[in-house]
C-alpha cells in the first residue's frame, strides 16, 4: 500500500479509502457485520487505514459495524464519518446547527466505539444554517478533541470557497479534504472544484469513483441491466448509461485489456493520476478490496491518459443534494 498526507495536513492515509455505504441493510444489496468482517479484515491485511463512512448509512448501522469491525486496530486507522442528512422525524433531526451537530456527534460516537472521530465531514451543504454557525461547531469539536480534523462534501465551489474564507476569517479550523463526485463518466467537478482544492491544498477524496459500478464493465451497451443495485438505486439509471458513457467504459476496457488489468483499476489508477488522494471504493466482496488495492501499483502513460479522457462529454452537475 501507498500513503499520502490528506491535503496539506500531516494526516498519512492509504490511497485507498473503503467506503462502508454498503454496510448495513437497508437495501438487498448491502452487507451485515457477518460479510463485511472478511472486506474489513482483507482491507486492514492490504494496508489500507482509511475508513470512510455516515450517521445517514443503514439509519447508523454502517457506522455500528465499522466501529465493531475495527476497535481493535483503532489506533492505526483513521475513520471518517458524515453528518446532514435527515436522522428521524421532527425538527432538529436534520441540518448543520450547532444543535443538529453536538447532538449526532455523540450518537455516531457511540455507534463507532470510539472517542474520537479522525475526519467529521459536513454531508452537503446545508442552506438554511449560517456557515459561521456550523464551522464554530466543528471548531468547538476540533479544540476539545472530539474531531482530529474537518471536512466536506460535494457542493458548489463558491459555497466552499465561502466556507474556507469564513474559516480564515474567524481564526478557526477550515476544512482539510473535499469528498466530491468524481470519476471517469463524470468530471465536471474539474471546471471549478478541483481547481479550488489544489490551490487552497485541499485534500479530494472523491465518492462513487467506478460511478456507482458502472466503470466496472459489467454494464453493456443494448443490454438491460439486472443487478439488484440498479433496480434499487434510484439515481443510478438516471446519471450512467448514456451512448458516451458507454465509449468512456469501452475505452477503459481497452486499455485494460493491454495492460492486463481490469476496467475498475484502471478507472481507479486514472484517479489516482489525476492528484486525487484516496477514492472511496465501496465493497461487497472480498474481491472488491483485491481489485481496488491493486489499482494503487498501475502506471499509466500520458497518451493513455489523454486516450481515456478524449470520449468524456459534458454531463449536468451531479451529487450536489
Amino acid at each position: 500500500m501507498q500513503y499520502t498526507r490528506l491535503g496539506s495536513t500531516g494526516l498519512q492515509v492509504s490511497r485507498i479509502c473503503l467506503g462502508t455505504m454498503s454496510f448495513g441493510n437497508s437495501e438487498e444489496w448491502m452487507v451485515e457485520i457477518d460479510k463485511a468482517r472478511p472486506i474489513v479484515k482483507r482491507a486492514v491485511d492490504l494496508g489500507v487505514n482509511f475508513f470512510d463512512t455516515a450517521n445517514l448509512y443503514s439509519n447508523g448501522r454502517s457506522e455500528e459495524i465499522v466501529g465493531e469491525l475495527l476497535k481493535g486496530h483503532r489506533d492505526d486507522v483513521v475513520i471518517a464519518t458524515k453528518v446532514r442528512f435527515k436522522v428521524g422525524e421532527g425538527p432538529n433531526k436534520e441540518g448543520l446547527s450547532r444543535y443538529h451537530i453536538l447532538q449526532q456527534v455523540r450518537k455516531s460516537l457511540k455507534r463507532l466505539q470510539t472517542d474520537r472521530i479522525d475526519l467529521y465531514q459536513i454531508h452537503r451543504w446545508d442552506y438554511s444554517t449560517p456557515i459561521e454557525e456550523t464551522l464554530l461547531a466543528l471548531n468547538d469539536l476540533v479544540r476539545q478533541g472530539t474531531v482530529g480534523y474537518i471536512g466536506a462534501s460535494s457542493m458548489w465551489a463558491w459555497q466552499f470557497a465561502k466556507a474556507l474564507f469564513t474559516s480564515d476569517d474567524l481564526g478557526i479550523v477550515r476544512f482539510v479534504s473535499m469528498q466530491n463526485h468524481y470519476n471517469l463518466c463524470y468530471r465536471e467537478e474539474e471546471r471549478e472544484m478541483i481547481p479550488l482544492c489544489k490551490d487552497q491544498g485541499i485534500g479530494l477524496i472523491p465518492w462513487s469513483p467506478l460511478a456507482r459500478g458502472f466503470l466496472t464493465g459489467r454494464y453493456k451497451r443494448g443490454r438491460a441491466p439486472s443487478t439488484s443495485r440498479y433496480k434499487t438505486d434510484k439515481y443510478f439509471a438516471e446519471r450512467f448509461f448514456r451512448p458516451e458513457d458507454f465509449d468512456v467504459v469501452e475505452r477503459a476496457e481497452e486499455i485494460a485489456k493491454e495492460k492486463g488489468v481490469t476496467a475498475a483499476q484502471i478507472a481507479l489508477a486514472w484517479l489516482l493520476h489525476k492528484g486525487v488522494n484516496a477514492p472511496i471504493i465501496g465493497a461487497t466482496k472480498v474481491e472488491h478490496i483485491d481489485e481496488a488495492v491493486g489499482s494503487v501499483d498501475i502506471q499509466l502513460s500520458d497518451v493513455e491518459m489523454a486516450k481515456l479522457e478524449e470520449p468524456y462529454q459534458i454531463h449536468r452537475i451531479l451529487g450536489h443534494s
